[in-house]
């Protein structure tokens, strides 16, 4: 039956898992808010799986490199790109914030705000000071940074170790055969865990609506309307008019990964679908070596989504505050996030502490402030998960097109298929599709 196929879809799942668990949030709070687990679990067995395969695609894609020097080539572009396409983020949410100017009227006395609301998230901000951050790159042991599951962290491990079998040269190809078999398993384990996106999207979506209800988001509907709008504009404009110059439609990329457009939405985590990003932009003709570096890599320093909301919040919290910002103070505001957007990156609820890392290293707006956006922050991160997968999906096929490496004839006969169809049930005996 031809609804039995639809049903079938997993973005179809995923989608009906959302709107049951808006459905139970909104009817049942107390039940809605304690499937929690439900989200996390399904989180967590993708993000258990992220460091091996970012492992095994980084370090071998580097040891079949016959030129290691563009290698660095790759690296260096991908960060001229974040850092131009960032900095456009920040300045995007900051004119939007000074011509919607949706925090006007609140008129909040910061004094009486509690600050213990956001005493967690200002600790975990103070302790990322600029060394800190780059001392944590490195492991305190080869498989601790496995243990942790920090991707920038792995990521650096699995550089040194794809030159250390390039060199090798004879010696190096069985490890990186080996590698590549065994990212294979992790891939098929991932077709597996990734089944059970409707589930883990329908408990986080429920404890959303259950937690926080739809009176919140109704209260600061100006802010949370503002910033889905703004990135949307983004995404279409900015990202659109970027794709088009790279040769690509960006709506047939967005139709290409709606799988996992939707399970981030689900989620409300982008690395939920950093795997299966990777996989599906190698068929998309993006070499393994410029795959497994800007991805992982874009997830720390290509925060589209969080760029805006941070300079768009911030502007949000002054105005509703009574506190004029001159221009050199925004300017300030604009200098500090660009160092603060890359800071916070692989920690839970990533946006909310660069806001407050911001805030406090600017020094106008209170930080207790933010206890203002507490309780609609879940609804925008949604939006922010969803902007920073795009932008990394975008960046990706541009610095492969820019490299001269893009297999533009796969390209495009991808984005006109469409994916493949998902993986069949475990139990049954066809082969998995790749």
């Amino acid at each position: 039956m031809a609804i039995w196929r639809v049903l079938r879809l997993l973005y179809v799942q995923v989608l009906l898992g959302i709107a049951l668990g808006i459905l139970v949030g909104w009817l049942w709070p107390q039940f809605g808010a304690s499937l929690k687990p439900l989200g996390d679990a399904f989180v967590k067995l993708i993000k258990m799986l992220i460091a091996p395969v970012i492992f095994c695609t980084v370090a071998g894609g580097i040891a079949k490199m016959s030129d290691l020097k563009s290698f660095g080539r790759i690296g260096g572009r991908a960060l001229v790109y974040f850092e131009a396409v960032s900095t456009l983020a920040l300045l995007v949410g900051l004119a939007v914030g000074e011509i919607v100017q949706p925090g006007a009227g609140f008129n909040v006395d910061p004094k009486t705000l509690d600050p213990h609301a956001v005493a967690d998230y200002v600790a975990k901000a103070r302790q990322m000071g600029v060394t800190d951050y780059l001392l944590h790159l490195i492991p305190d042991t080869f498989a601790g940074a496995f243990a942790a599951g920090d991707v920038l962290q792995v990521l650096l491990l699995a550089i040194l170790t794809g030159f250390a079998m390039a060199r090798l040269d004879l010696v190096g190809a069985p490890v990186t055969h080996a590698l590549d078999r065994i990212g294979e398993v992790f891939f098929g384990i991932i077709r597996i865990v990734v089944r059970l996106a409707p589930i883990g999207a329908f408990g986080a979506m429920a404890f959303t609506i259950g937690k926080y209800g739809l009176a919140a988001l109704l209260k600061l509907g100006a802010l949370v309307g503002t910033f889905y709008v703004t990135s949307i504009l983004f995404v279409a404009v900015v990202l659109g008019l970027i794709a088009w110059l790279a040769g690509f439609s960006l709506w047939r990329l967005l139709v290409y990964i709606r799988e996992e457009l939707f399970i981030v939405l689900g989620a409300s985590s982008s690395e939920a679908v950093l795997p299966q990003l990777m996989q599906k932009l190698e068929r998309l003709g993006a070499p393994r070596a410029v795959t497994g570096l800007v991805v992982p890599a874009g997830y720390s320093f290509n925060l589209d989504g969080t760029n805006i909301y941070m300079t768009l919040a911030t502007l949000f919290l002054a105005q509703a505050c009574n506190i004029p910002l001159t221009w050199e103070q925004e300017l300030v505001l604009l200098a500090v996030a660009m160092l603060t957007s890359k800071g916070a990156s692989g920690v839970t609820g990533a946006g909310f502490i660069t806001l407050a890392l911001t805030l406090g290293a600017v020094g106008v707006i209170p930080v207790q402030a933010m206890a203002l956006i507490l309780g609609v922050d879940r609804f925008m991160s949604e939006c922010r998960a969803l902007t920073n997968v795009i932008g990394n999906a975008v960046a990706t096929l541009v610095v492969a097109r820019w490299e001269g490496t893009l297999d533009r004839e796969a390209l495009a006969r991808e984005l006109r298929q469409g994916p493949a169809p998902a993986a069949p049930p475990p139990h049954t005996v066809e082969s998995p599709a790749d």
